[in-house]
């Protein structure tokens, strides 16, 4: 029994320190937690341009139906269907047989005519000295006077038949009207063109520059022109307007058109006012007929107020956001945030500049607990944010 009553003190003393170490946790767990940590941004006033996105459709710049301007059988398409071609390049050929016929037929005419104005001139002169002599009479002479006018009268609607069947000829070979994309052929050799009505052959689209037609409500127009004439918004001005698009499956097309006119009237149907835009498309990237979303820049606000976009929170109540007080008190504050510049909100209305508005650790904190703010640095790889200033 000696061997084990020699170690009961070192137990007791283990024991207690044991003890000891559990006391001190459970007092340690009774304190407050630090106040969570929170990124925040101070909300200034800044020149934003006023940027709106609108629906647009993508229209060729010219588009011309090549049609049969002479009747015949068609002979050959000589253009390959989608491709590009050049103004007055070939694409079909007519049978140009009867037209080459009607062409040499025109011209013996013309020759002919060229005969009896020649007899004619030649009378008219030997008879202008004979009436000096008496040899001939006034009734004589007038007679080869007239002879001659008629004659050359008969030319010149000889040369004219000769020139339209050089036209009606030259009709058998069917050009490209402008420059641009040709469709596929409406017709095919064989076929009958032109018989009582001008056949539609193809199509040419010009497809660089490309037009987007775009439509934006009357009631945003109205709030805008409002906005300008108070001298809330300025505007980006006429050559300034620049347009950007975002095609079908979310990609921003890499190159910026312009702005060419909007329109007088407001369709009765929609109640929209349609635009124009015009566009470089060397790619051939926009087709006729896409569905395009806008960006049009159409005013600058001098003193706009804006927020990363995930500062805003909306709900059923509507947007909001969560400032840090001087105190280092969360706080809700509601605001009106319809529009987007650059990645951010523009705030119209709840924020007046200076505040801290919370952009990360939402799920930390609620309004009216105490966060510790530290400054946003911003998304990766972008530039730090404006620090917060230290609570006073």
């Amino acid at each position: 029994m000696k061997p084990v009553s020699r170690f009961l003190p070192l137990a007791a003393v283990a024991l207690s320190l044991t003890l000891a170490a559990c006391g001190n946790k459970k007092d340690a767990s009774n304190g407050p937690p630090p106040p969570p940590t929170v990124s925040v941004i101070t909300a200034t006033a800044g020149e934003v341009t006023v940027t709106n996105e609108l629906p647009g459709r993508v229209e060729a710049s010219r588009i011309a139906q090549v049609r049969a301007r002479t009747p015949g059988i068609v002979l050959q398409r000589v253009f390959k269907e989608g491709g590009e071609v050049k103004a007055g390049e070939v694409l079909f050929r007519i049978d140009p047989a009867q037209f080459q016929a009607s062409v040499e037929s025109a011209d013996a005419a013309v020759a002919r005519a060229e005969a009896n104005l020649a007899q004619a001139d030649l009378k008219a002169k030997r008879y202008k000295p004979l009436l000096a002599a008496q040899a001939v009479s006034q009734q004589e002479y007038d007679d080869a006077l007239t002879a001659q006018k008629q004659a050359g009268a008969e030319l010149q609607s000889a040369r004219a038949a000769r020139k339209n069947a050089g036209l009606t000829l030259g009709y058998a070979t069917v050009t490209a009207p402008i420059a641009g994309r040709v469709g596929r052929a409406l017709v095919t050799e064989g076929a009958l063109v032109g018989q009582n009505e001008a056949t539609p052959m193809a199509t040419v689209q010009q497809l660089d520059p490309i037009y987007v037609t775009i439509t934006q409500s009357s009631a945003e127009l109205l709030r805008l022109k409002q906005a300008l004439a108070k001298g809330t918004l300025k505007s980006a001005g006429k050559d300034q307007a620049r347009v950007t698009l975002l095609t079908e499956d979310g990609q921003e097309y890499p190159r910026a058109g312009k702005l060419l006119f909007s329109d007088v009237a407001v369709d009765e149907s929609s109640g929209a006012v349609s635009m124009r835009a015009e566009f470089p498309n060397p790619e051939r990237t926009l087709l006729p007929g896409m569905y395009v979303r806008a960006r049009l820049e159409q005013g600058v606000n001098e003193a706009a107020i804006t927020v990363p976009q995930q500062a805003v929170v909306r709900g059923a109540e509507g947007a909001s956001v969560l400032v840090v007080g001087s105190d280092n008190k969360v706080s809700s504050v509601p605001v009106k945030a319809d529009a987007a510049s650059g990645g951010k909100w523009v705030v119209s209305s709840g924020l007046k500049g200076g505040e801290r508005v919370i952009v990360e650790g939402f799920q930390k904190t609620k309004p009216g607990g105490t966060v510790n703010p530290v400054p946003w640095k911003g998304p990766a790889g972008a530039a730090p944010a404006a620090s917060a200033p230290a609570a006073k």
